[in-house]
Formats: C-alpha cells, sequence, structure tokens
C-alpha cells in the first residue's frame, strides 16, 4: 500500500535511532531560492550592501528559506576566507526572518566536514551537500563522505543529487541507505531530470526522507515532494515562491500556471546559454528587478559578453517577468 506522504510518522525504533536524537528543531518546507552570490562591481569580492538588499527583498516576497552556495552561487569561485564572510553575513542580517540553508560540498571529504561545521557555528539552519564531485565515487565512498558530514554536525543534511553538475547519480537505494543510517540526513533536492524518483525516495525510505524538487515543480508535488529549491527565485521570488503555496493549497491550474510562464524563460535562458546559463542569467535578472549584484566569476560567461543576443534574450525574459507579475495581482485578488 502507498506511503502517505503528509501522515506517515516512523518513531524512533522503526528507524533503529536513539529517541534522544530523532528530534530536529528546524522543518523545511516551500519554495527555497537557491541563490546567486553577489559580487562587487569588479568581481573581488562579496557585496554585502547589495547582499541585504537582496535578502530584504526575498522576506518581503514570503520566501520561507534561502540556500547560498550552490551551484547557482558559484560556490567553486568563493574563497574560504570569502564563505566565512559570506556565511556570517547572510546569517546576521537574516536574524531568524526566513531559514538560511548553506551548500557545503567538497570533492575533498574534511574540506566538507570543515565547511559544514563552520556554517552550523555560524548559525546556518541546515546544509545542502552534493556528492564528492568529478571523481565519479562509488556508493560506499559516497555512504563514507556523508557519514564523516552528518557525524561532524546535528543541524539537518540535505542531500543534493545532480547528476549534470557533480557526474554521480544517487540512486533511490543509495538515499534510503543513508535516510536510515545518519539521522540528520532527511531532506533531497531531486535533480536527476527523473521525476519518478520523487516517488520512489518517498516509497523506499517510507516517507521518512523529504525531498525537494529539482525541476518540473507541479510535478514533484503530485509524486510526494514537500519543497523546491528553486534558482528563479533571484528575479521572481514572488511568483516562484508562491506557485508553492498554490500547490498545498489545492490551486493546482494556478500553479500550472505559474510554471507554464517560468517554462517560457526556461528555455530561452537554455537556448542563449546551452551549458549552465542560471548564474550569468539570474544576475542580469536581478538588476532588472531593482537588485543588482554583480556578475559571474571566471570561467562563466560575463553578460556582457553575450552582446547584442544577451541583451535580446533579456528584454524578453523581462516581458515575462512582466506577465507573471500580472498574473500573481489576478491569482492574489482572486484569493481575496
Amino acid at each position: 500500500m502507498p506511503i502517505d506522504r503528509f501522515s506517515y510518522q516512523p518513531s524512533a525504533s522503526q528507524l533503529n535511532l536513539p529517541i534522544r536524537k530523532t528530534l530536529m528543531a528546524k522543518q523545511f518546507r516551500g519554495s527555497h531560492t537557491v541563490t546567486v552570490t553577489p559580487f562587487t562591481p569588479d568581481g573581488g569580492g562579496i557585496d554585502e550592501a547589495a547582499l541585504k538588499r537582496f535578502l530584504d527583498w526575498q522576506i518581503a516576497c514570503g520566501v520561507p528559506g534561502v540556500i547560498i552556495l550552490g551551484t547557482t552561487g558559484e560556490f567553486l569561485t568563493v574563497s574560504d576566507d570569502e564563505r566565512q564572510r559570506y556565511v556570517e553575513a547572510t546569517v546576521k542580517h537574516v536574524a531568524g526572518r526566513m531559514q538560511v540553508m548553506v551548500g557545503t560540498m567538497n570533492a575533498y571529504t574534511p574540506n566538507a566536514v570543515r565547511y559544514s561545521k563552520e556554517a552550523e557555528a555560524l548559525g546556518a539552519d541546515g546544509l545542502m551537500i552534493a556528492p564528492p564531485y568529478y571523481y565519479t565515487p562509488t556508493h560506499d565512498e559516497i555512504f563514507n563522505y556523508y557519514k564523516a558530514i552528518s557525524e561532524a554536525v546535528t543541524i539537518p543534511i540535505m542531500l543534493y543529487n545532480n547528476p549534470v553538475t557533480t557526474n554521480v547519480d544517487m540512486p533511490a537505494k543509495l538515499v534510503a541507505k543513508l535516510t536510515k543510517a545518519f539521522e540528520n540526513v532527511r531532506y533531497i533536492k531531486e535533480a536527476s531530470m527523473n521525476v519518478g524518483r520523487v516517488f520512489d525516495i518517498v516509497e523506499l525510505t517510507e516517507g521518512v526522507m523529504n525531498v525537494f524538487a529539482g525541476e518540473r515543480i507541479v510535478e514533484s508535488y503530485r509524486l510526494g515532494a514537500v519543497g523546491y529549491v528553486n534558482p528563479y527565485g533571484n528575479y521572481i521570488p514572488r511568483a516562484s515562491s508562491r506557485i508553492w503555496d498554490f500547490l498545498v493549497a489545492g490551486r493546482l491550474d494556478d500553479a500550472q500556471a505559474i510554471q507554464a510562464l517560468i517554462n517560457r524563460m526556461d528555455h530561452i535562458i537554455a537556448e542563449g546559454h546551452p551549458t549552465y546559463g542560471h548564474q550569468c542569467y539570474s544576475k542580469a535578472l536581478a538588476a532588472a528587478a531593482g537588485y543588482p549584484v554583480g556578475d559571474v566569476r571566471a570561467p562563466l560567461t560575463k553578460f556582457v559578453e553575450l552582446g547584442a543576443e544577451g541583451v535580446s534574450r533579456r528584454e524578453k525574459l523581462v516581458a515575462i517577468m512582466g506577465e507573471l507579475d500580472a498574473l500573481m495581482d489576478r491569482l492574489q485578488a482572486k484569493a481575496a
């Protein structure tokens, strides 16, 4: 019999966990923006003033949480000193007004452990961690990597399954093994491009693992996802956050209307940057929305280097952003 994803609550004995370790203070739900990293105009540092304006915008739009230093946040280009100051500044400025998760993955396990411990000490609510990238590690190597991190921290860990960028796919059986072994591994961003994986993970973990969609928002919700890791929140935070609220409220048609416009934007971005264009366009569109956050760092293509084609695509995207604002006004008026 299928598990009731939203009411099933396993006991400590079912999970083979000590009762004192089964309670975690934080619970993550809804559409969390996976943020760009605001850089100074010359790209030489973190722009803390821009960061604060950007975070206040997210909060004003009702975003329940942000995830910093993910793929969209160019984590590979950020120095250890910048990382420490960035996490500290984000947590301090947010001051509990929304949740803050931090990407702490690294191909070298001791570094991932160090980044994770640092983020917890600085006040992060949770961690998002991809498996070791580039090496194509075995399942045992992945397990031991997460074991080392899990044993070093107490805050929740969100696994990050993104085969496109990490060159490793964590199948549902491995996710279930990690869920059973480590009591703070209770979330996963599932971005394998196989939406059916959402259902497989929920079933194999008996509803214990909380799946966050990495794409196909409406379909993932229908298959049991409880949230969305959202790159579009960098420039359309109101619409891309409220879409999840509409799903939970049973307003599927309204959610699908939002998703249709987001899909149009996604196609324009993908055509203009065939590898991984969200960083470049996300920053250009955040600026178009009134929240400049600098440009990307090398080796990524800067927006200015896209020339007239980039400007043309940005204009098309900004027009759709206007359509989304008008749609949101209508949908919110309907609910009033």
